[in-house]
C-alpha cells in the first residue's frame, strides 16, 4: 500500500486549535504500515543541570533535521515533534531504513563529540494499534507560512514506553555509504529574554490519560490560556527587539561539531566570518528583517503529541491565575501537569533556506521541557502508586 504521502496530502485546518479539537472529523488515523521513531537523551537531566541545557536542544533538533533533509529529496512530508531533549517523528515505510541509518550516525557523532547518549528507537504503528492505543492525527494551520501537526491518542506515548523500556544497542548501518546531514542545523542566537511586556517564560506539560478525554480537557486548558494569556501569537516568547545573534566561536564550534565532524579549522573560521557578516550586513538589510519577522511567525512553542507542551510568555500574575485553574482541574482528577519557569527562551533552527522554509524550536531556559517533564513524570508515578 503505497502511502507514503499520507501526511503531505492532509488536509489543512485553518481553524483554531482549540475549535479543531472538538472536531472528529478532522482527525486522520495514521497508516499503520507507518513507523513511530523516538530519540531521546539519556541522562539529560544532569546534563541540563551542569548547563549544557543548549546541547540538548541541539542534539534533539538533529535528529529531526537528519530526517527532514532525507525526506526533502523526495518531497515526503511527515508529522514530527520537539520534547527538548528528544524528539518523536512518525514516518512511511519508504523513509524508514534511511531515517534509522542517519540517526545511527547522529547517534555516534553524539557519543562521540559530546559523549552524551541518544537513544533511538522505533516501533510499527500496527504494533501500537495492537495495543488497543491510537494515533490520530490533523493538520492544523497556525498562520499563513506554518501548519502543525496535533495528535490525539495514547499511541505516541506507548511507543515511547516500549521504546525506552528496552536496551537499545547501536545497530549496524544498512548504509554504510550513507553521510549524516544535519545541512541548515543553526544556533547562532543568545538566550532570549521575555518579550518586553512579559516578566517571564513558562513551559507547560499536560497529560490525560484517558483518550476519550484528551479533546475536551485540552480543549479547555487551552480556551483558559487564552483567556488569561491571549491567543496564540500574544503569549509567543520570542519577539524581534529581544532577538540577539551569538558570534561566539564556542556556538560556532558545538554546531560545526554536530553538523560536520572533523571540520578543519578554515571552517570554524569561514562559518566565524559567515556569522559576522549575517549579523552586520544581512539581518539589517530589507530581505534580513523579513527573515526576522518570518522567524517570530516559524517559532515551534506548541507540541501536541497525545499530551500538551506549550512555552508561554507573560506575567506572573498570568502564570500564577493559569496555575491556580489547572490545580483545580488536577484536584478534580481531569489532568496531571508539569511546569518550569525561567527568565528566557533557547531557540535552535533548522533554516533549508531564507525564504520562508525554516523552522525554529523553542525551548524554556534551564531545560524548561526537560525540568516540567520529571515534575510530570513524579505526578504520574505518585497517581499509579495511590
Amino acid at each position: 500500500m503505497n502511502n507514503a504521502h499520507f501526511y503531505t496530502n492532509l488536509p489543512i485546518q485553518t481553524q483554531t486549535i482549540n475549535n479543531v479539537l472538538v472536531q472528529p472529523e478532522a482527525f486522520q488515523q495514521i497508516p499503520s504500515n507507518w513507523s513511530v521513531i523516538v530519540t531521546d537523551i539519556k541522562g539529560s537531566t544532569e546534563a541540563v543541570q551542569d548547563g549544557l541545557s543548549e546541547l540538548v536542544n541541539m542534539i534533539a533538533t538533529g535528529s529531526i533535521i537528519a530526517a527532514l533533509n532525507i525526506a526533502a529529496k523526495v518531497k515526503i512530508d511527515f508529522p514530527f515533534f520537539f520534547g527538548g531533549d528528544g524528539a518523536t517523528l512518525i514516518v512511511p515505510p519508504t523513509l524508514l531504513t534511511e531515517i534509522m541509518d542517519a540517526l545511527v550516525l547522529h547517534q555516534n557523532n553524539v557519543k562521540e563529540e559530546f559523549n552524551i547518549d541518544l537513544r533511538v528507537g522505533c516501533l510499527s504503528v500496527s504494533d501500537v494499534y495492537k495495543a488497543d492505543t491510537h494515533i490520530n492525527i490533523a493538520k492544523v494551520s497556525i498562520n499563513a507560512l506554518y501548519s502543525i501537526p496535533i495528535v490525539l491518542g495514547n499511541g505516541l506515548q506507548y511507543a515511547e514506553k516500549i521504546i525506552k523500556s528496552k536496551v537499545i544497542n547501536i545497530p549496524d548501518l544498512n548504509n554504510s555509504n550513507l553521510e549524516l546531514n544535519l545541512e541548515g542545523m543553526e544556533c547562532r542566537w543568545k538566550k532570549i529574554l521575555p518579550p518586553t511586556n512579559a516578566d517571564e517564560v513558562v513551559c507547560l506539560i499536560i497529560h490525560i490519560k484517558k483518550e476519550s478525554e484528551q479533546a475536551t480537557y485540552f480543549k479547555e486548558v487551552l480556551d483558559k490560556a487564552d483567556t488569561i494569556y491571549g491567543a496564540y501569537q500574544k503569549r509567543n516568547p520570542i519577539s524581534l527587539p529581544r532577538l540577539r545573534m551569538d558570534a561566539g566561536l564556542q556556538k560556532i564550534k558545538m554546531e560545526l561539531k554536530m553538523r560536520k565532524p572533523n571540520f578543519r579549522f578554515i571552517e570554524w573560521m569561514k562559518n566565524w566570518v559567515l556569522m559576522i557578516g549575517g549579523k552586520y550586513l544581512y539581518l539589517p538589510s530589507k530581505s534580513g528583517k523579513k527573515f526576522l519577522n518570518e522567524l517570530i511567525k516559524l517559532a515551534d512553542i506548541f507540541v501536541l503529541d497525545g499530551k500538551m507542551s506549550m512555552v508561554i510568555s507573560g506575567k506572573i500574575a498570568q502564570r500564577k491565575q493559569l496555575l491556580k485553574y489547572l490545580d483545580e482541574m488536577e484536584t478534580d482528577g481531569k489532568i496531571l501537569y508539569g511546569v518550569h519557569v525561567s527568565q528566557e527562551s533557547i531557540i535552535s533552527c533548522y533554516v533549508r533556506n531564507r525564504a520562508a522554509n525554516h523552522i525554529h524550536f523553542i525551548d524554556g531556559g534551564n531545560g524548561g521541557y526537560t525540568k516540567a517533564a520529571v515534575l510530570l513524570k513524579k505526578k504520574i508515578k505518585a497517581t499509579a502508586l495511590s
